[in-house]
């Protein structure tokens, strides 16, 4: 199987958009949300594993994607596409609803 069987371009440009934060933005913001729990993690392993997946996704090139990140992206793509308008202009919503797309690297405000 090629990298191209497991990432279709069509997956990796939607991926792209849906995550509309940069690597560095999502880091920055799981360390935040880390810092909140009980037990603060080692920086560079906050977050639960999607999270950190996303991150790991976004350090790749299209040709060192396994299929297991593409279950991710997919999924990725699914919870934004379910969550956002069509016309993904920026929009207030609940802070647990924004905090939660935060979380998978899409910031509802961010102007595309």
């Amino acid at each position: 199987m090629t990298a191209s069987d497991k990432v279709s371009t069509e997956l990796w440009d939607e991926f792209h958009t849906a995550v509309n934060m940069t690597s560095r933005e999502l880091q920055d913001w799981l360390n935040v949300q880390a810092a909140g729990e009980r037990a603060e993690e080692v920086p560079d392993r906050a977050g639960p594993p999607t999270r950190r997946q996303v991150l790991d996704i976004l350090a790749k090139r299209r040709t060192d994607l396994t299929e297991g990140d593409a279950r991710v992206m997919r999924r990725v793509c699914d919870v934004v596409r379910s969550q956002r308008s069509p016309d993904r202009e920026p929009e207030a919503g609940g802070t647990q609803w924004r905090h939660g797309l935060m979380n998978i690297g899409h910031d509802p405000l961010k102007p595309s």
